[in-house]
């Protein structure tokens, strides 16, 4: 397993059953920092705030 950042994030490359190169999102993982958002959330906040702005910009879009 490597981790490195690639494409503006951190990822995690591994090979599969079959010997192929992989990778995916660290933060797919536990293999990544954990977020300090939702540490300090303890599970009280359903919804990141970076998401939340993701998700107000995409309604106002299909508004438009």
């Amino acid at each position: 397993m490597d981790y490195r950042r690639t494409w503006g994030e951190d990822r995690v490359y591994f090979q599969d059953e079959s010997s192929r190169l992989r990778a995916m999102p660290a933060g797919w993982t536990d293999a990544g920092a954990p977020d300090p958002f939702v540490i300090l959330a303890a599970g009280r906040a359903h919804f990141r705030i970076e998401d939340l702005v993701q998700l107000a910009a995409l309604v106002g879009r299909r508004k438009a």
